[in-house]
């Protein structure tokens, strides 16, 4: 059995490989490219088991070591840190530590996605990085027309839907100082380029969505739509993964960190680690779950009597991750679980 530790960069990666005793058999600089790493790797690929730590690109050189044969575990950063804090701090350090690691079967892994799973959320992260520009775009329009003549304020603030048909067609017969009138006509082209951009995307998830089981069960849920219900999925990935819906609950990031000490115990703010994408797709169904759902709306306001709007509104997105976890554990649609929860015992 050989051991192989892989510290990563974007061109480049430190490899040290470890014989079963610990003794180093090789370490080096290798390009990250197929056939560099499969000729650094030669003579040491018979059982070899490689370890690198997760990060943005991480998966391109493990998809590269599962081709060439290798057992390989990803490893959660924070964690590695805090079991191997160093002063001195090299990649050749770094790579031999991994790799030491390894072989105390001391690495603490993280799951690993499927190549399919990750093309998911690619196009998810595409369509919200559209999103983003459009809103900041929305922001930039409304900030030049508030610096304008009172009459055309006034036309503003009088339109409910500035950017619907009727919004839209107003902007377009604005006529502005002519610096302003350039400016205003470059944003609401790039408004409508990246409309056109996002119902392209929305097609790509509309297709996804059809195709996948789960997601059209999330979004019976109060709260989800296609694009939401599809978020979900996606970042959960495997629900099998999850113990309970506390597990779900902690990996999301909507528990609140916790100081025990003797008989005292304070509860803060939400802990800082989880999934950013599965916390924002929660959070983001609240509002529509509680306006379209009555027990939901019965929680939220229950909550809100006591506890700050924020930590009501988490309170509910914990209830609607347990309902997930029910729902893509039994295989079922909220309406049929919430139903038979309901149904009264037989005499």
């Amino acid at each position: 059995m050989r051991y192989l530790g892989v510290d990563h960069h974007k061109r480049y990666s430190h490899m040290t490989v470890l014989d079963e005793e610990g003794g180093t058999v090789k370490t080096g600089v290798v390009p990250n490219r197929s056939q560099d790493v499969e000729e650094f790797l030669e003579g040491s690929r018979e059982g070899l088991k490689a370890v690198i730590e997760a990060g943005r690109a991480s998966y391109t050189m493990v998809d590269v070591l599962k081709e060439l044969g290798a057992e390989v575990l990803m490893a959660h950063p924070w964690q590695i840190k805090a079991i191997a804090q160093a002063k001195i701090k090299t990649d050749k350090r770094d790579s031999k530590m991994l790799a030491h690691l390894l072989r105390a079967d001391l690495i603490p892994a993280v799951y690993q996605r499927e190549a399919a799973n990750r093309s998911r959320q690619r196009i998810l992260r595409h369509r919200m990085a559209y999103v983003r520009m459009e809103t900041q775009i929305k922001n930039r329009i409304r900030a030049l027309l508030a610096q304008q003549k009172e009459e055309i304020r006034e036309m503003v603030e009088m339109e409910e839907r500035l950017f619907g048909v009727k919004g839209m067609a107003m902007l377009k017969e604005l006529r502005l100082p002519e610096k302003d009138q350039e400016m205003l006509d470059a944003l609401l082209m790039t408004y409508g380029h990246l409309g056109r951009r996002i119902q392209e995307s929305d097609e790509l998830v509309k297709e996804i969505y059809q195709s996948d089981e789960q997601a059209r069960l999330i979004c019976t849920i109060p709260g989800f739509g296609k694009f939401l219900s599809v978020l979900v999925v996606t970042e959960i990935a495997d629900i099998e993964r999850f113990a309970s819906a506390g597990k779900l609950h902690s990996y999301a990031g909507v528990i609140p960190s916790t100081h025990a000490s003797g008989e005292k115990s304070y509860h803060g703010r939400l802990i800082h680690q989880g999934d950013k994408w599965l916390r924002w797709a929660v959070v983001e169904a609240v509002w529509p779950a509680v306006r379209s759902d009555f027990d939901m709306r019965v929680l939220y306001q229950k909550l809100a009597a006591r506890k700050p709007t924020n930590s009501a509104k988490i309170a509910v997105a914990r209830r609607l991750l347990t309902i997930i976890y029910r729902v893509l554990k039994e295989k079922r649609a909220f309406i049929d679980y919430k139903r038979e929860a309901h149904r009264l015992p037989s005499a």
